[in-house]
């Protein structure tokens, strides 16, 4: 009995005590979403006390084991919200649980940056600080671009850049999954004007400077992509300048959204500033509008159009240089005759029907148009003087006379076809598009140089033209495209891993020519530390030549005469690029340390001659080469409650061409860039940002001479931008229901604070012995502009 009583017991201690080991771990799940009921990806779920930390997925969830105790603290956390705790008495098997975030509270205009962790190599721009941004150009997406790491320019009037020693052919443009064309005869940040992206209309801004995903197109330097925002209640703003004005305004309703931006921009006050004095009229216009309609859940249509006219009107008088060294000083003289006028005419229209079959599944068809008319014309004619300014030896006297009319025409139209599926752990999206394109073409340009009294070249018993141009072509074609790509998130242990990857294919009916483009993107948090992020991407990237590319040139009598390669390839690029992320807090403030190490491999690289801000392709595949580089960065609340950042850039790009080893011409070595943003003490209505620049000057060469002469370096490009806001009306929060006016800033900015005399091209003078003279054109000087915005 005594044996049968002990065994009894034996056996229920034994159970016990396996209970006892089962409740000792636990699983824990949930969803994290924001207040909207949104789901927060990426949001970090930590027990602290049990060394524990996992991050949410796509869908918000998560999931986690836990040893149970009496009290079980759980810490969820997220950049740019309140962090939230709780706490689990004697947990046991399963616990759900759903965790609401609330955003962070914002003083007047904060800033709440880095919501979402960089798990590829598509990095989130915030777009809130546009409007206080003293520029020159009216881009100001542009402008914030060219601030990043790895992006270079040399022209504040321009939206052009360049990125990791790419031209600025090789840059992509979205707008909400469209891609955008510009004009194609624009030749200087003079005549450009306003880019197609409007800022106030912008709610997203995404840029990758390489190793982008498939979805992305056939460019290899960068992706800029671009989303329209849809306004949820009635807004409008209103901004004029003495560089011009806009006004937006948007509505909507359950199933009803539209938005409406006008911009009118003039550079005349800037370009006053510019050494050549004369009469410019530039002056362009742009319109959009972006609609979408939901008549239901499963059904959405969006329209976008967008109606942009730029005249660049010139008429040069005189100008007067000094340049050269303290030992050696040159005088400039030269007195004008004749102008320029140019019209860029351009026509844009997309529309998007979608499909939403469930939650995880859509299907869109998009459609889009683009149309462009381009005049060039300009018959401008100069007497200069050469000087010895020590001297006043005459070093070269004579005349020069250019002639352009340069007609283009061309249409873009295109049909896309893309699917999107979520799954738990997998993103997968593919895309179909054709494009059909007609361009039509017909160019007639010279140059006659004359120095003290004969031509250059001349023989005996005739006088040549030193360049002259012929073109006149028409050109239809089109292209097939694909990509399909996958997003791939999982956990390893407290590893947490995001693995993008696809392909995309091409095919071009001009050439014949059909691509097969894989890309690849792994990104790591590890365990040890979950505020680290290690990022791995590489592929083939290539460039599908476009009008300027494949126009060959050949000279027969003296004329030189264009005509359409049908031989071109497109230009090959293999990446591969590594990278950290580091986010930290310093003083309780929030910082991310960035740092990207890259290596591209180019190869069937069509080379090309930079003059007076002019690119110029040889229309054949000539050249390979490469671009290595670092790049640094770090962005965080250097003031409370405002953004800023510097960025450090270092790259080496060369091109061989004929056996010999060039730079090319956007080889620029080195590059420092800061953005800060601070309050005035003890009040946040007086708001100020600080740009500067300072980046290496450029290859350069006489004109006329091939790639393998730009033998010259430009001095580095050195620029202060300063601007000032003051809130001058905001009502309070009894007052928000009487007025419709929500806020009112006044703004003044003073562009280049110093008044450094940039370099942006060349004028080359010949003298009577034929040796050429590099007289510099130099870029706008200081200004002050003043701004008032509106905002209702």
């Amino acid at each position: 009995m005594n044996s049968k009583c002990t065994s009894l017991i034996l056996t229920l201690v034994m159970l016990l005590m396996s209970s006892v080991v089962v409740a000792q771990s636990f699983t824990l799940k949930g969803r994290v979403t924001d207040e909207d009921g949104n789901a927060l990806e990426f949001a970090t779920v930590a027990c602290a006390k049990q060394a524990k930390v996992t991050m949410t997925d796509l869908k918000g969830e998560f999931n986690m084991k836990l040893q149970s105790a009496d009290s079980v603290e759980i810490r969820f956390s997220m950049v740019g919200y309140k962090t939230r705790t709780r706490v689990l008495r004697n947990p046991r098997t399963t616990q759900t649980l759903q965790i609401q975030m609330s955003p962070m509270q914002e003083l007047s205009e904060v800033v709440i940056t880095e919501r979402r962790r960089q798990t590829t190599q598509m990095q989130e721009i915030d777009a809130k600080e546009l409007k206080a941004t003293p520029s020159a150009s009216g881009n100001a997406v542009e402008e914030l671009i060219q601030q990043q790491a790895g992006v270079s320019t040399h022209n504040e009037l321009s939206s052009q850049y360049n990125v990791r020693g790419g031209s600025f052919d090789e840059n992509s443009v979205y707008i909400n999954n469209i891609e955008v064309y510009r004009p194609l005869l624009i030749r200087s940040g003079q005549q450009e004007g306003l880019s197609v992206i409007n800022p106030d209309m912008v709610e997203k801004i995404g840029f990758s400077s390489g190793g982008f995903s498939a979805k992305y197109g056939d460019k290899m330097s960068s992706a800029l992509d671009i989303t329209y925002k849809r306004p949820k209640a009635f807004e409008a703003t209103a901004m004029a300048s003495l560089l011009g004005g806009s006004a937006y305004v948007g509505m909507s309703n359950k199933k009803f959204s539209m938005s409406h931006g006008l911009r009118y921009k003039t550079n005349r006050y800037l370009l006053g500033s510019l050494e050549t004095t004369g009469e410019y009229r530039p002056n362009q216009l742009d319109y959009q509008s972006y609609m979408t309609y939901n008549p239901n859940k499963r059904w959405s249509l969006d329209l976008l159009g967008n109606i942009s006219e730029n005249h660049y009107n010139f008429k040069p008088h005189d100008r007067e240089t000094s340049f050269g060294t303290m030992q050696s000083t040159k005088s400039f003289k030269v007195y004008f005759d004749g102008q320029e006028k140019d019209i860029f005419r351009t026509l844009f229209g997309a529309a998007s029907i979608t499909r939403h079959i469930s939650d995880s599944l859509s299907i869109k068809l998009l459609w889009s148009a683009f149309h462009t008319k381009e005049q060039e014309a300009y018959d401008i004619q100069g007497q200069y003087w050469l000087n010895d300014a020590q001297s006043a030896e005459q070093l070269g006297v004579g005349t020069y006379a250019e002639h352009a009319r340069n007609y283009l025409t061309a249409n873009v139209q295109s049909l896309k076809l893309m699917v999107n599926r979520k799954l738990k752990q997998h993103e997968i999206e593919g895309g179909l598009v054709v494009k059909w394109e007609h361009l039509k073409e017909q160019s007639r340009e010279y140059e006659m140089r004359d120095s003290s009294g004969y031509s250059i070249p001349h023989t005996g018993n005739r006088l040549d033209l030193i360049y002259t141009l012929s073109s006149k072509n028409d050109m239809r074609s089109t292209r097939i495209e694909g990509y399909v790509q996958d997003v791939f998130r999982w956990h390893n242990g407290d590893n947490f891993f995001t693995l993008n990857y696809g392909v995309r294919f091409a095919n071009w009916s001009f050439n014949k020519e059909t691509l097969v483009s894989p890309r690849a993107s792994l990104a790591l948090v590890p365990a040890y530390n979950p505020d680290i992020t290690y990022r791995l991407a590489t592929g083939i990237y290539y460039q599908a030549p476009f009008y300027k590319e494949f126009r060959d040139t050949t000279a027969v009598g003296g004329i030189t005469k264009v005509t359409l390669n049908k031989h071109i390839k497109s230009q090959r690029s293999f990446q591969i690029i590594g990278a950290m992320d580091y986010r930290f807090k310093m003083k309780d403030l929030p910082y991310k340390f960035s740092a990207e190490v890259y290596y591209k491999a180019l190869s069937n690289l069509v080379p090309y001659n930079i003059q007076n801000v002019k690119t110029t392709y040889y229309g054949e595949n000539l050249c390979s080469g490469y671009a290595a580089g670092l790049d640094l960065k770090l962005y965080g609340e250097f003031v409370p409650g405002t953004d800023s950042w510097i960025s450090l850039s270092l790259m080496r790009t060369q091109q061989k061409m004929n056996g010999q080893w060039i730079p090319m011409p956007t080889d620029q070595r080195y590059a420092l860039n800061l953005h800060f943003t601070d309050y005035f003490p003890g009040t946040t209505r007086w708001k100020m940002t600080l740009k500067l620049a300072y980046a290496d000057g450029l290859p350069f060469g006489a004109p006329h001479r091939g790639i393998t002469n730009q033998s010259f370096r430009a001095p580095a490009y050195k620029r202060a931008d300063i601007g000032m806001s003051y809130l001058a009306y905001q009502p309070s929060e009894s007052e928000t229901k009487k007025y419709s006016i929500k806020r009112v800033w006044l703004g003044i900015d003073c562009l280049n604070l110093f008044g450094i005399s940039n370099v942006n091209s060349y004028y080359w003078v010949t003298d009577v012995t034929n040796r050429q003279w590099a007289v510099p054109n130099y870029l706008t000087g200081r200004q002050i502009n003043g701004k008032i915005i509106v905002e209702l």
